[in-house]
């Protein structure tokens, strides 16, 4: 399948159709896509159709909303969204970039073989939300910041949706090496990929390739036909290697009350 379908796809399944009721409330507002989680403060833009004309008043309009509601938010923006200079607008408005992602996508009949062979590494599925410290002590070790709140979103996504997402860690021993999890979007035919932190004393070790391993086939078994990561710097060449393409690269815009701060990161 070519880029510019897989793009499109993905434009529609996980940029305009997706709805998680269980922890986002959707407003369709063309044309504006929004999102507000319904146990945090979260809240972004994950799509938007604007030109030249439309672009500045839109944005006014979604600060002057946004900022009724929440004291934060993230507007995602991906590089082949109208119109061109879109960023330059965001920012001019206040909103200040992050670090751009790789956004790689994978058909999983297309998987290598090697994703679908056994795994040979300790791998576990974290199914109690109390044991998430293993995950959050990685997360800390390879960032260097404090990750409590997404260990909180983690468990509160766990015990309310625990069929939408897998949380896996790779350890070493008795030690927490690698870790990750998967969120499942049906109707849609989507499965999102997150995390995949290792410690820089277990990379090339196999630790990452076995996590993404048992990610991909629990997303083929569940009959889940595309694989999507927003991938660090770190992690691109990786996925290329295993057949992941780039369809384009997306930066948060992020926009506070007080002008300044980062949002969270959602994954």
């Amino acid at each position: 399948m070519d880029i510019i379908t897989l793009r499109e796809i993905f434009t529609r399944q996980q940029r305009i159709e997706l709805d998680d009721p269980s922890s986002m409330r959707r407003e369709a507002n063309p044309p504006v896509i929004r999102h507000f989680e319904i146990d945090g403060p979260g809240a972004y833009v994950s799509y938007s159709l604007l030109n030249e004309e439309t672009a500045d008043a839109v944005i006014e309009q979604q600060i002057a909303y946004f900022r009724e509601h929440v004291t934060r938010f993230e507007w995602k923006l991906y590089d082949y969204d109208p119109p061109p200079d879109l960023g330059e607008r965001l920012a001019a408005h206040g909103l200040v970039p992050e670090e751009p992602d790789a956004v790689m996508i994978m058909d999983a009949e297309e998987a290598p073989e090697l994703l679908q062979s056994p795994v040979k590494l300790d791998v576990r599925r974290i199914l109690d939300p109390k044991t998430l410290d293993d995950l959050v002590g990685v997360e800390r070790q390879v960032w260097g910041k404090e990750e409590e709140s997404l260990g909180n979103r983690l468990r509160t996504d766990l015990l309310k949706n625990p069929d939408g997402l897998s949380i896996y860690i790779a350890y070493d021993g008795d030690t927490a090496v690698c870790a990750a999890w998967t969120y499942f979007h049906p109707p849609s035919q989507f499965a999102s990929f997150w995390g995949g932190a290792t410690l820089s004393s277990h990379r090339k070790r196999g630790f990452y390739t076995a996590v993404l391993a048992v990610r991909v086939q629990e997303a083929r078994q569940r009959g889940f036909r595309f694989l999507t990561v927003d991938a660090s710097p770190m992690s691109r060449p990786i996925l290329e290697k295993h057949g992941f393409r780039c369809i384009g690269m997306a930066t948060p815009y992020i926009w506070t009350a007080e002008g300044k701060g980062s949002l969270p990161s959602r994954g």
